[in-house]
Formats: C-alpha cells, structure tokens, sequence
C-alpha cells in the first residue's frame, strides 16, 4: 500500500452524478480496453466515442439541426419549411428504424434530444391526420430519452396541448398496428426485412415495441399531468372489462351489485349506440383493447425468450451481416463507430444479468474469490481441486472451447417481456389503475403464465424471476381494489378459508375422487403438497371442468386451457397461503452480507444509465396503503444503505492490502497496509445464544466478543476506535486474498470483477456495539450511569474488547445452512477484519428498525391527511379552507405580527378591514386580534373524493392531481376582516418581564403563510432563495404559541445549520426559555449562553428553582413569615395560596371600594417586595393607570409561582434520566430536532408517551419521504386517533433534493424524491413567498424565472449596498469563457473525478484580484459542481494564498450542493465540465447555484457548451449577453467606490488566465512594495521611537493578513 500510518488516506471513489457522465466513461473504458497505454490516469480522458465538445460539434446530427431546427434558424427570416423525409430519414439512420434486431445507439439518442429535436421539430410540426409512422416513433423516442434523463418531458407539449389527443389517438394506433401484425412480425426480424419509408406497412420491430411499451410506462408514471391524465385512464377504466370472460365478468358483477348497475346502464348506452352509422364496437376500442392485445403479446414474447442455439455457421452469417452493417454506418458517419456501440449496448447497456447472445458465450465465466488457505489437510485438498478447475478455466479463456448451453436468452424477447411486468406492477402499485387491472391479469392467469415461462426457470433470467415476484406481491396485495381500503391480516385469512370452504363444498358435492380432500381442515387444503396430490387424482378432462367450468379461474378461449400443467398451477396459486409480506420483513436481517452487497439486480452499480429496468419499488405520487407506503420505502432505505456500505467495504479492502503470510505452517492472512476504517481481528468468540421467545424460531439474542489492537494507529485515528460506543454499528469481514492468476483470470476478456471478487471477499457480517473495556477491563464509553463521571478514567493500553450483538435472524439463517449442508464452513469462526463506518453514515439500522416497528403497528394518519399522503382524493381537502368551520380558528391573536394599522391593510389587500381600536385609543395600535369572515370560501372542491368511488368508473382520476395551485390562505375569499387592537396586559416592573418583539415587516404572502399555519391542517409553504422561510416559520411558531399555550410543537429540519438558525430565532421571541428544548448532536453549535439540551434544561431548571425559593424567602422575610415557606416548591405553593394570594384579594376588595390612586399605593401589599424595581411602581396621577400596573406586579408574581409549580416535578424526580424524561415528555412546549434523530430515537419517544400536536417542518424539499413521515408518528395513538393538528411543510422544490449515492436508485425508483414534492406534484395548495430580499434583482433574474412571480423587496432596491457597483469589476455579475488552458479542459484524474485546471487557476486568481482590491476574505465564496474541482481549488489556493498576508483563503470552498442553504457577498463559482453539460443540467442544481450570492457573481465555464443547453437557456441568456472576458475597472477599491450599477464605464476585458494571473501578480508586487516602503519610512522618521515604529509596521502587516486568518477559520469549520 502507498499510504502509511501517518499519511493522508486517498480519497474515496468518485461516484457520477449524471448519465452522461455514464456513457462518456463506458465509451473511454471500450477505448482503453483496446489501446491500453501508460500514464493514462493522469490525463484527461478524450476519445472519438465521447460526447465532448468538439463531438457534438462534428456529428451529422448537430449539422442537420443547425440547418432545419436550431434555435436561431428557427428565429431567422426565413426559417426552413418542415421536412416529413427529414424525419424518416433521421429515424431511420439514428432511431433505429432501418435495424430489424438492433435498438437505435443511446449515443444517437442523446445526440437528437440534445439538440432539441423533439421541442424544435418533432412536436411543433406534428400534425395527426398527415404525421407518419417514423414521426410518431420519433416522438416516442425522444420522451423515452426525456424520462431516462430526468428532464421535464410533457413541457414542450404544453405549449400545444390541444394537439395532445391527437397524438395520443396516433399513439394508439400504432398499437393497434402492432396488434395486427405482431404474427408477421417474428418472420419479418429472423429475415431482416425492413420497409423504410414505409414503414406502417411493416410490423414493428421488437426493440420499437419496447419503446412502445416505456413509453407507456411513462405515461402511466405521469398522472399528476393533467393533459396526460385525462388521456391515459381511459385505457384502465371500466370498459377494460369487456375483454374479461363471461364467467368471470358475472361473478365481479355479481358480488359488485352497484357496478353491475352502472354496467348495465353501459350496456345499454351502448345498445343506442350501436344503431348510429359507424358504430365501433367496445371490445375494438383503446379503452378495451389496449391491454390485452399488449397482455396477448406478452404471452407470444414469453415462448420467443428461450431459443436453441443456432449453428456456427449461421452465427458466422449474423456477424458478417452486423459488420457489414455497422461498415455503412461508420461511412455515413466517420465520427462514430456504431458497431461496437451496439456490441456495448449488448454486453453492457442492460446490466449483467442479461446473459443472452454469443457476446457473453465467449467471455470466461466469473471467477470467485480463491479459497481459505487450509488449515488441515481436507481444506488443502480442496484448495488444489479448487486451483485446478481454475486453471482449466484459465485454458478455455485461452482457446480450449467448452461445451455451449443448448439454449440462450433472445435479448429482444427478454428486454420487452421485463418491461411489459414492470408494467404490470406499475398498475397494480396504484389504486386508479388497479382497479379494473387486477381482475383481468387474474382472469387471464397472467401470473402463472409468466412464472410457468422456460424463462423464468433459466439462471440467466434472475432480473426476470425478481420482477414477476414483485409483480406477485401486488398482485395479492391486501386491499380492495373497488373501496380502496386496505384489509387486515384477519379479513386477509377470513377471505382465504372462506374461498377454501367454498371450493371443498363444491368439491364434495361433485367431485367423489376430492371427497378426502373436501373433508380436511383448510389447513391441509391450503398447503401446495396436499393440494397437489388430490388434484392429480382428476382426469384431464374433469379438471378442465373444475378449473375452467365451474371455479372460472381460467377462460375456456384461453389457449393454455388446453395444458394440464397449467390448469394444475392455477389451482395451486389460488388456494395455497402465501406468507404476509410483514412476516417476510420481520424475519429479514437488517444487516446486509456478502449475497446482498455485490447483487447487481437488486443494487445496481454506479454506471447506470436509465435503459434498463430493475427489480424495485417505486416512489412516484400514489400508494396503496400506508403499509404499502412503508414497504416500498423500507426495501429502497435498505438497499440504499447497502449500497453505501459497499462502497465503504470497497474502500477498506483496497486499502488494507490482504495477503497469504506462508512463512508459518498454516498459511494465515496478514495486511500489510492500513485503513482508517478497518483494524485485524485479534480474536471473535461467541459469548452466549439466548433460547428463542415463544412463538419465534430464531435465538432472544446472539452475543460475542471481539479484540482489536490499537498499537501503531495514528493518535487521532487510535481516538477515533476509542470513541467507538453502545449501538454503533460494526462489520466483520472475513478476507481471503486470491493470486495473482487469479486476478489476471478475472480480468480476462475485458471483464471487471467487483471489490469482493478482486480482493477475496468470503463473508460479511453486521453487529451492534454492547460495549467496550480497555486492557484492564474497565467500561470505556459507558454512558448507561455504571461508570461514574467522576471515576472514569483514561483506557489503559491498546487492546480493545468489545461485546457486541449480533443479528438474531441472520445467525438463524446461517445455523439453518451448516445443519442443511454438514460440509458447509462456518463463518463465524474465519473473521479476520473488523470495519467501522462514520457515526452520521452509519445510522442505518436505527431507521429500519423504525420502519419495520411501524409496519407492525396501526398506522394512524389524521383523517383530514390520510387521503392526500396517499396520493388520493381533493389536493386541497387538507388545507384549512376546506376543514369544517368548527375546527379552525376564527379569530386569531396574531401578536406582534403586524407592526402597524397600514401594515394589516397591505397584508390583506383582498379584504376590507374594518379597525376597532382599544379604549383610550385615538388610532388602532399593534398588537392585534384578526377576526376572518364567517364562512371563508374553500379553495378545493371540499370534502374530497372517496378513494375508488364508483363514480370514477369511467375512467376519471380516483385521486390523481387537480393541478398545481396556491394556497389561497388570508389573501383569498374577500369579505370583511375585523381587526381589534387591544392593549396588552402589564407584564411586570421589571425589564425582563418585557416580552421580546418581531421587528420584521411581512408581506402579504409571508401573512398568507403564517395565518396557515396557524390555522389546522395541512400548511405547504414554497420559499425561493431569500424569500424569508425561517423568518416565516419563527412567527408561525410565536403565533402559535400565543394562541394555543397549551399545545406542544415538534420543529423539524433536515440539517443541524438550519435547525440551529431557526432554534436561536425563536430563543429572540416571546416563548420562554423553559418551554425550549434542542434535542441532537448540534446543540453544542448553538450562539448564546443558555443551554438547551436535554441535561443543560434541566440543570436550568434546578438553578432556576433555587433563585425562584429565594425571592420567595425574601418575600417571606418581607410578610414577617417563618423562612422556611421557601425549603421546597411544595412549601412555596402553599405560602402562595396562604399569604400571597389572599393578600392580593383583600387589597383588590379595599382598592375597589376607595377607588383612588393614593389607596392603591398606600395598600399595595407587594410595595416593599418591589422596591428594586428600575422606576417606581406607582405615579399617583390615575386609578386605572395605577391598578393595572398592581395587577402587572400580580402578574408577575404569579408566574414566579407558576415556575415554581413547574420545578415540582424536577425537585420530586431524585434521578437524572427521570428529569430529563418528564421534561422532554411534559415539560418542553417546542421540541426541536432533525428528522434524522427523530428516525434513530421513535422507540425512546414512544416508550416515554411523547405527545405533541403540531409539526413544523423546515427544508422539507431536501428531506427523504420517510424521514419527513416519521415524525408524523413520534407518539402512541389513544382510542385510533391521531393527535396530530397541524402540520406546516417550507421547503423549495426547484432547488436540490435529498442525497442519494446509488444512481439507480435515485433515478428509477425515485427515493430522491421528498413529500413535499410529491405533495406539490399531487396539486396540493401551496403558498408561494413572492419577494426575496437577498440578493441584487439583476442577480435574482438568473433564477427568478424559475418560480412564479418571485420579485424583490424594497431593500435590495433602496440600499446603497444593492445598488453601488462592485469595486474593481465591470458587471454584479458575469459569466467568463474559459477555453482549455495547456491545451486541456476538463480532466478525469480517476472515474468521475473531475476538474479544470483553467477554471481554478482563473477562480483563484479573481479572488486574489479582490483580495487585493480589499474585499474581506470572509465575504467571498468559491463554489464548483464537482468534488474533484474542489479539491484542485483547495489545492491551488493552498499553495498560492492560504499563508500570503495579502490573500488568505475564502470564506468557503465547497461544491454548490454542499452550500445550499448559506450565502455570501460574493461568490465565483466554476462549472467545470467542457465535454458535456453533466450534472447542471438539473435545473434545480441551476437554480442552487445560482442563488448563493448577494452582491456579486463571476462564473467561469465553457461558452459553446452551457450556453446551447436547452433547460440552461433561460439563465444562460442572460449571463451571455454580456462580455464573456472578464471585465475590470481601474483606480476603484472596496469600500470607497462611488459609481453605482447603472453607471457606464469602459471596462478593460481580461483576455485569459495567463493575463489575470500576469495582472495579480504586478498588482501584488506592487502592494507589497509599497507596504514595505512605507514600513521602512516609518522607521526612518522616527528612529526615537523604532521599537514603537517596528511594532506598528508589523501590526501593520499583520493586518493585511487577519482577515484572511478569520476566513480560513471559517475554512476549517466548514471542512
């Protein structure tokens, strides 16, 4: 290993960010592969198949658009005329339509969305009754390539949605076409035989029907477009049924009797119908023949999949015919090698578990790790049976041929069979298109169809097997499809016997040969063994009869009617039991091992790119059941997890450097490098195995020891193992180093085997820390009170041992292997390697645990959200507009909210306001109390719509979206607001018994905001970038409060900043300290003297109970009372009701009576008690004026004894963990925490009987689906009601998401994808805040377009700071081409590890520029959208300005998502990417990156590249029209710069890196010159005073360098 203890460890593998980045460096590795050559990783990568630049440039593709649809063709005075052959020719030559047994090359693809084919030609020329076959492909085609993408697909159609019927009539047609000629179709590919032009006369080929078939499921996937959703139900609704059997249809109708009605009038609509000239039947429309021509066709794909392999001679003739084939190709386009593309797309592009074709024949078949070095005799024995079969392997990858499988896999037949189930689930996975489905895919036995499939039995077709079983899970999901309410395990196993009880009563009346089985209990008769053996007793023909004539499981026309194996199979799945899906889930281990880490089919690799589709759940609008809900996010959070730990595996095996140490005589495995994360076992032992609980198979508990040595670690590194504490989460690995043959054999034929494979992975297991002693025996870490504080001491030596637990149902399932296979090795015995994770990486297990505990619970969601978090009914039944009247609030005391009258009247422009000013006042003065109208109008339809309701059955949306919309909040409704000022009552003498005040001035919308969140239900608050979101949340929280005391506030947040941020707000506000907890790991970041965790509130509340009983003794002292009134706060109590209150009553009876301000004074009871108040408590000169400030010291002593009561608990509690119990269970009125610690601690909520009634939820946008639905269920329904009140969502949809790692599973199953999206995707109303104040307005027009109406507030308008121009610079902003610098541009060190060494240079090089123009270190930011260009800035910056005085380092270098959330002055900003746009053509990355900064913005990038970027342009436009050299000004300095931003000037243009840099260093010279010599003439002047002259010349130069110092402060925090 090249790292040693000591040194930096390498970096962790870069992962892409975008598919592009995919392709590019599959292409370079194709590349590699064949011209391997030295110091290759140390230079850019650049080859001809890549989509740079210059490519882009070159290809056929980006000239033809140039001349016929290019934006500014398009914009010229003469813009081409449509071409229809263009479009055949195109389609043809790079979609694939001249290729009968080949798919159109992804790189083709991308090329033709690139250059905007399908928003500049495809769509704005599509004409239904003229469009042609290759037309309507094309289309198909390029949404396929939108969805794969992730771009907006359905935007361009917008703009002529009209057309959008029309296209999807042809769509269906095509269809229809297919149906047709799907017979002729098979005979058409074998022979090749394509028709070009005219291409509807043909059948389509296979890969245009699976192109067919994604685009259907994208259509599908996208009913929250209304254009898209009116069309595509259609295709699911009732009249689908007309294809089902006669039987079957009378036995739905027949236990559906309000379907049957609404049948019947179908029918007889239909019967009118059919008397008008040109009737259609109902069984040749779309809406019935759809799905089962495509479930027809699935069936005839299914016998294609498995075929014989064909001869060598006809193989010789395919290839020849690809050659020849990929030669015209290659001619036409000198740019491209589509040959290989294709060889590529085959081998590689579907992922490794497609093994089909002669391609994967002739590679070598995947070796595994080398065995155990051997310890006996047998194990060397098997160790060389081992070697050899290895090395004949090794010869047959030389040329020795081996014996070929008698059958392949048909890659075409197998691609569209995937789909097609992946469709099928899709439509079982939601209830609008569920509902008529499932009983047709039942009727059909679509299910026993596939599983009955040669296919499904071969080992080649796992992805296959893993999607027909999910398709199984929905299939028999528990819920019914009409109601859509979900059933019970009970009512689950209720139906069953009762469909088992029916079927024995028929069987006994009519079958003699059943008469045992119609006897036995239906216990025996739903097992398949018993099942399976009465029925084999049946004669064909009789079982036909039971199956097909009287239990209509199976149509008589099906042709598979006629198969006895078949009939025998769907007896068998209709009466056999499954097991629950939640007793599946309760017995699965939760930590992953070496089986589920390196499955490609269930967690694909990094290289992902969006062709292919994968055995998951996906998270798209609408669930079936929360436990469905649950489910989904259960299985992806795991897999997600694992694919995390991989990497981390990866990471430690690669560095570790396992090898065979043979010198002793067993061979044993050393390391001879280090891992950060990884230390050799010195010893494992299983301690104890717990008898299993009743009623489960798998042990209480499994409990082990193990030993590590700490001695050579690094001291910081040595800390970090011995900071290791209870529950975290350990793994042992057992590493077996293969040899160097081996190695070189896994490589062969180009293979690249995984880490495991590579490094000799045998077994990994997960565990859990129980704890830890050092040599000596003592508890280390123990925070379970065993170890005193005050008795822990250092560990002693460097020997670790530490108990752990491990995985009960994973231990169950390796002892079940070992007594199965009696010569199977144990793994418990070979680990050799412990491995840690990062604490904030590794809370995994935690989360599941919370998941699983939910799925085995009553899942309550408040009635008024359970229909929208599913994805059903009104999106604005939740908001409190559509609530009943009785559960809002009608009059709201919104506090210091409103800072004056005029303020209310601009809050609620809609409204006439009519002002009731307190008595005593002339004019209504603030605090106010807002009375709405009585019945305000509701902004949805109201009550909602029942889920599967029986008016929907024609097809119209059962709960799909209504469209995106605001939330209409104060602003909608009109009326009359009655708006009473009132005068708050006197607090108390003392200063801080002042409340604190709000100082902001809220805009309308902002009002919007908060008078909704106030109010019950559902509040969505969307906030652009410097919008004012936690201005926003405070004061909805301070409202709250204000109104509702007694309720309980959960705050939420996704990172510990923001809650943090948002924490010391409401500390400025009027809810009092005590009421505050901050619960977390952050709250040590929080500014300001309180401490506001769980232990620092309760010693809060100890100090506050001893000042609190000291003024009560004081006070006794004062009553002439015995002192020890005041010993406890039970004592306290009665000195109040005693002497205190019963004072206070008798002074209010004498004070009502004379009624005169000298009598208040003279018979105060209280006066001599506040004497030290800072003014005097009377005046003299009123009665009213003086009894109210009497009750003000009322007040406030009643609260000093409210306090008091409030301490009881904590003085009665004797413990520690009691007190901080009670108080985070009774005593704290808003609890904040991030959603990951809500996640990690439910249970301990749970156990504590934690209540609260209200969520606030900040960057909601950037949290996880199930990290935002956790907190929802913090607390233990009572009587199957949720308590939960309100809950208040703000977050940004258009700007980042949540982090996920695995690519696929981010982009197929959309685990990005947060609630508050979703919500807003559903068409829930939102309030959307309208005026940012962060930055200049020509700064916020780069994103505004983005939102709305977003515009800005009067500060960045009127403040000198807004419109001064930035000293030095030309522009607020400009975007600065950067072409290659030392002839390179972008550069790939290592995978997807990018930078730009142009860009840096140039970045640092500005910022020094404004370093020496005096900008401050701290106000500058440097932000990239790539790791590996952050590290190239650190490093450049490191060698040039981190320790000069004059420059220091910046504020932050970091990349743009990493910064989302914070802002500077100042911010320059590098794109990197010169090849392709990559990862910033996600626009909400766009809108992050370019929001970030206040005053001044400089981004360097390539011109050509992002400014033709279709999502880019509207920024793009902007930032390019003006000068992309970077602009200068001469003679101006920060601070005392004059011109203003509208000023004209004539800036000098910066020609180049080399310029800049030639240009800071004179200046630098300069400065540095001067300094000196104006140090050296201070000295000379004054040469009485040197010493004193020498200390102002350094702190002179001291000062140029303590900014600088101050931002690299802030450097080392944020790393």
């Amino acid at each position: 290993m090249s790292s040693q203890p000591g040194e930096a460890p390498p970096i962790k593998k870069a992962r892409p960010t975008s598919v592009e980045d995919v392709l590019v460096e599959r292409q370079e590795r194709r590349k590699n592969r064949r011209q391997p050559g030295p110091g290759q990783q140390g230079k850019g990568r650049k080859g001809k198949h890549s989509l740079g630049l210059k490519e882009i440039k070159r290809d056929p593709v980006t000239k033809k658009a140039k001349a016929n649809w290019s934006t500014e063709v398009l914009q010229s005075a003469e813009p081409p005329a449509f071409n229809p052959e263009l479009v055949k020719t195109i389609y043809n030559d790079n979609l694939g339509g001249k290729s009968p047994r080949r798919g159109p090359p992804l790189r083709r693809v991308m090329m033709l969305e690139i250059s905007q084919y399908l928003e500049n030609y495809l769509w704005p020329n599509f004409d239904a009754s003229t469009a042609s076959y290759e037309h309507v492909m094309s289309i198909i085609l390029m949404v396929n390539e939108k969805f794969r993408e992730g771009m907006s697909p359905w935007s361009c159609f917008h703009k002529r949605q009209e057309v959008f019927p029309d296209f999807f009539k042809a769509f269906l047609g095509l269809k229809d076409q297919l149906a047709a000629g799907s017979s002729e179709g098979a005979a058409a590919e074998g022979e090749g035989e394509a028709e070009g032009a005219q291409g509807c006369k043909r059948s389509m080929h296979m890969h245009e029907r699976t192109a067919y078939l994604v685009f259907t499921i994208n259509v599908f996937q996208s009913l929250e477009d209304e254009m898209v959703r009116g069309q595509v139900l259609r295709l699911v609704s009732l009249p689908l049924w007309q294809a089902l059997s006669p039987g079957r249809l009378q036995l739905e109708l027949h236990a559906l009797p309000q379907l049957a009605k609404h049948w019947k009038h179908l029918l007889k609509k239909e019967a009118k119908a059919a008397k008008v000239p040109g009737y259609l039947p109902p069984q040749q429309r779309p809406e019935a023949g759809f799905l089962p021509a495509l479930l027809d066709e699935f069936a005839d794909a299914l016998g294609r999949c498995v075929v014989e392999r064909k001869s060598h001679e006809q193989q010789e003739a395919e290839a020849e015919a690809e050659a020849a084939a990929a030669a015209e190709e290659e001619e036409e386009d000198s740019e491209e090698d589509e040959s290989e593309d294709d060889e590529e797309e085959e081998g590689e592009g579907e992922g490794a578990e497609k093994a089909a074709g002669a391609t994967q024949e002739k590679q070598p078949a995947p070796k595994q790790p080398a065995a155990a070095k051997p310890a006996t005799q047998a194990q060397q024995q098997a160790a060389a049976q081992q070697a050899a079969a290895q090395q004949r392997a090794r010869q047959q990858a030389a040329g020795v041929p081996r014996e070929p499988p008698s059958v392949v896999l048909a890659r075409g037949p197998l691609t569209f069979c995937e789909r097609c189930v992946e469709l099928l689930t899709d439509l079982l996975s939601q209830l609008p298109t569920r509902r008529f489905v499932r009983t047709l895919l039942e009727d059909r036995a679509v299910l026993v169809k596939a599983k009955m499939a040669p296919l499904y039995s071969h080992p080649d077709a796992q992805l296959y097997r893993q999607l027909v079983d999910l398709l199984t899970f929905y299939m028999a999901f528990p819920i019914s499809d009409h109601t859509g309410e979900p059933l019970t395990d009970d009512e689950v196993i209720a139906a069953h016997y009762e469909k088992v009880c029916t079927f024995q009563r028929l069987a006994f009346k009519h079958w003699p040969q059943l008469r045992d089985l119609a006897l036995s209990n239906c216990g025996q008769v739903e097992k398949r063994e018993t099942l399976k053996r009465a029925l084999a007793a049946l004669p064909p023909d009789e079982l036909r009869e039971l199956v097909v004539g009287q239990l209509r499981l199976v149509s008589e026309s099906d042709p598979w009617a006629a198969n006895n194996a078949f009939l025998m199979e769907v007896m068998l799945a209709a009466y056999e039991r499954r097991r629950s899906q939640r007793e599946v889930i309760n017995e699965m281990p939760l930590y992953p091992t070496e089986g589920l880490l390196w499955d490609e089919s269930q967690i694909p690799s990094v290289n992902y790119t969006g062709e292919a589709c994968l055995a998951l759940p996906k998270l798209n609008l609408q669930f079936l059941t929360p436990h469905d809900y649950l489910l989904r996010n259960f299985n992806l959070f795991r897999l997600e997890a694992t694919y995390e730990i991989r990497e981390d595996i990866a990471d430690v095996l690669g560095r570790v450097g396992a090898y065979w140490d043979d010198v002793a005589e067993t061979p044993v495995v050393k390391f001879a490098g280090w891992a950060r994360m990884g230390l050799p076992l010195q010893a494992f032992r299983i301690t104890e195995v717990r008898k299993p609980g009743v009623g489960e198979a798998k042990p209480a508990g499994v409990s082990a020891d193990v030993v590590i040595d700490t001695r050579g670690l690094r001291g910081d590194i040595r800390g970090e193992w011995d900071e290791v504490k209870q529950h975290d989460v350990l793994f042992l690995l057992t590493i077996r180093p293969p040899s160097g043959a081996d190695v070189a054999a896994m490589h062969e034929g180009g293979r690249r085997p995984s880490a495991a494979e590579k490094y000799g992975l045998a077994y990994v297991r997960g565990c859990e820390v129980v704890e830890v002693k050092d040599e000596g025996g003592r508890l280390m870490n123990d925070f379970t009170g065993r170890v005193r504080r005050d008795e822990a001491k250092p560990p002693e030596g460097t020997k670790r041992t530490l108990t752990v637990a491990l995985d009960t149902a994973q231990y169950q399932l390796d002892m079940n292997h070992l007594a199965k296979h009696k010569t199977a090795e144990d793994p418990y015995g070979t680990f050799n390697l412990l491995m840690r994770r990062k604490p904030k990486e590794n809370n995994f297990k935690a989360v599941l645990e919370c998941i699983r505990d939910l799925m085995n619970e009553e899942v309550i969601i408040p009635p008024w959200l359970h229909d929208i978090f599913l994805g059903y009914g009104d999106p604005g039944a939740a908001q409190w507009r559509s609530l009943p009247p009785s559960q809002r609030l009608r009059t709201v005391d919104f506090g210091d909210t409103f800072l004056d009258a005029q303020h209310v009247r601009d809050s609620f422009p809609n409204h006439t306001v009519e002002f009731k000013p307190a008595p005593g006042q002339a004019q209504p003065l603030p605090p106010f109390r807002i009375t709405l109208p009585a019945e305000p109008e509701a902004s949805g339809s109201g009550a909602g719509t029942k889920r599967g309701a029986e008016g929907d059955a024609d097809g119209e949306d059962a709960g799909a979206a209504q469209g995106n919309g605001s939330a209409s909040g104060a602003q909608g409704g009109g009326g009359t607001i009655v708006c009473e000022s009132y005068v708050p009552p006197d607090p108390g003498p003392y200063p801080q018994d002042r409340p604190r005040g709000n100082d902001v001035r809220f805009t309308p919308v902002q009002l919007d905001a908060i008078m909704s969140g106030v109010q019950p239900g559902l509040t969505m608050v969307v906030g652009p970038p410097g919008t004012g979101k936690t201005d926003t949340a405070v004061q909805i929280m301070t409202t709250l409060y204000t109104n509702c005391p007694g309720q309980r506030t959960l705050l939420i947040t996704h990172s510990n900043q923001a809650l943090n941020d948002l924490f010391q707000k409401i500390m400025g506000r009027n809810i009092p300290d005590r009421y505050l907890l901050r619960l977390g790991m952050g709250e040590q970041d929080l500014e300001g003297e309180g401490d506001f965790s769980r232990v620092g509130r309760v010693n809060a509340m100890l100090a506050r109970r001893l000042t609190l009983l000291a003024q009560v003794e004081r006070m006794a002292r004062i009553f002439g009372v015995a002192e020890d009134v005041a010993y406890t706060c039970e004592t306290a109590g009665h000195f109040w009701l005693l002497h205190v209150l019963s004072r206070w009553e008798k002074f209010c009876a004498a004070a009502e009576r004379a009624k005169t301000a000298a009598a208040v004074a003279q018979l105060f009871p209280f006066t001599e008690y506040f004497a030290d108040a800072p003014e005097p408590v009377f005046r003299g000169d009123s009665y009213e004026r003086d009894m109210e400030r009497a009750r003000g010291c009322f007040r406030h002593l009643r609260t000093l004894f409210q306090e008091l009561e409030e301490c009881r608990a904590f003085e009665l509690l004797k413990g520690q963990g009691d007190r901080v119990n009670y108080l985070m269970a009774r005593q704290a009125k808003v609890v904040a925490m991030t959603c990951t610690h809500a996640a990690l601690k439910r249970r301990e909520f749970i156990d504590l009987a934690f209540k609260y009634d209200n969520l606030v939820m900040e960057e909601a946008g950037q949290i996880l689906e199930i990290e935002t639905f956790i907190p929802l269920l913090l607390q233990r329904q009572e009587d199957g009601v949720s308590r939960l009140k309100r809950v208040v969502l703000i977050g940004d949809h258009h700007q980042l998401p949540p982090v996920v790692q695995n690519m696929a599973i981010q982009k197929y199953a959309h685990l990005d994808q947060p609630l508050f999206t979703r919500f807003i995707r559903l068409g829930t109303p939102y309030v959307e805040l309208n005026a940012q104040g962060r930055a200049r307005p020509s700064i916020a027009k780069l994103y505004n377009w983005r939102y709305r109406s977003l515009g800005d507030l009067p500060a960045v308008q009127q403040l000198p700071a807004f419109s001064t121009a930035n000293a030095g610079l030309a522009y607020d902003y400009q975007f600065i081409h950067v072409p290659d610098f030392m002839g390179q541009g972008e550069m790939e060190p290592s995978p997807y590890f990018y930078q730009n060494l142009g860009e840096a240079e140039y970045a640092v090089h500005l910022y020094c520029f404004m370093r020496l123009m005096g900008y401050p270190a701290h106000k500058i930011s440097i932000l990239t959208t790539y790791n590996g260009q952050k590290h190239l800035l650190r490093d450049v910056i490191d060698r040039r300005c981190a320790r000069h005085p004059l420059f220091g380092r910046p504020h932050k270098v970091t990349t743009v998502d990493k910064y989302q959330g914070q802002q500077n002055d100042f911010v320059i900003l590098s794109l990197v990417r010169s090849r392709v746009v990559g990862h910033l053509r996600d626009v909400r990355r766009l809108v992050v990156a370019m929001s970030r900064a206040r005053l001044g913005l400089y981004v360097f990038g390539r011109r050509e590249l992002f400014g033709d970027c279709y999502e880019l342009q509207p920024t793009f436009k902007q930032l390019l029209a003006r000068p992309t050299k970077l602009a200068l000004v001469k003679g101006e300095g920060y601070g005392s710069v004059t011109r203003q931003l509208s000023d004209k000037v004539q800036p000098d243009l910066i020609p180049g890196v080399e310029a800049m840099g030639d240009l800071v260093s004179r200046i630098t010279a300069e400065q540095m010159a001067a300094q000196y010599a104006q140090y050296s003439a201070a000295v000379q002047q004054a040469p009485a005073d040197g010493a004193a002259g020498e200390a102002g010349g350094e702190a002179a130069m001291t000062d140029a360098a303590a900014v600088p110092a101050g931002g690299e402060e802030g450097q080392q925090g944020a790393d």
